[in-house]
């Protein structure tokens, strides 16, 4: 449906994340894949739904020469605890004890969607709420063991087997975890093609 709508159009997806990459595939959208490296760091001053805002927008930044068919799509996808951002964890120590610190407690998983184009941009975010049971050390060392979640922001992902015994419970976008507020990438495209 919005296939067509959005004909005159060429999609790029600039993520290299298989999951993002279904989810487009399932959205049924044409799109092509390009990925260009940009360090991803943030002003220290920013907070929650900001620090993915600029992200997004900064993995933009870098496609300097989009035609005017071209609709680029960035995002960025973090989370949120005690007032503190946690990224992806560099090794099995650092998981280790992100995955501590998520124990039994609720966090935030906040995704940003940046959509470029020579005319304009639009940066949407989503926050889910994501409430962990106490989790064992021998759950959290099986699960860093055998999933390596090293590419994950806050050291796991909800379809996963972690996220099969672990949570008990979501308030807002499950898809949003997985990295892609689907919904919302779905509305934002449907308000571009009707433009």
């Amino acid at each position: 449906m919005l296939r067509k709508k959005l004909k005159n159009h060429n999609i790029i997806l600039a993520s290299g994340s298989p999951r993002r990459q279904t989810f487009f595939k399932e959205l049924d959208l044409d799109f092509t894949i390009q990925v260009k490296e940009v360090k991803e760091t943030y002003p220290s001053v920013l907070k929650h739904s900001k620090i993915t805002d600029y992200l997004s927008q900064l993995k933009a930044s870098v496609f300097v020469d989009l035609t005017e068919k071209d609709i680029l799509i960035t995002s960025d996808t973090i989370v949120w605890k005690d007032g503190k951002a946690l990224g992806k964890p560099k090794d099995f120590e650092e998981a280790k004890d992100i995955l501590q610190h998520l124990s039994g407690e609720m966090h935030e998983v906040i995704t940003s969607v940046c959509f470029t184009s020579k005319d304009f941009q639009i940066t949407v975010n989503d926050v889910t709420k994501v409430w962990f049971k106490i989790l064992s050390e021998e759950e959290i060392d099986f699960y860093i063991k055998n999933y390596k979640p090293f590419d994950k922001a806050g050291s796991y992902g909800i379809q996963e087997w972690i996220g099969y015994i672990g949570i008990e419970k979501i308030e807002g976008c499950y898809f949003n975890v997985m990295g892609l507020p689907t919904r919302l990438v779905y509305k934002t495209l449907t308000e571009i093609a009707n433009r």
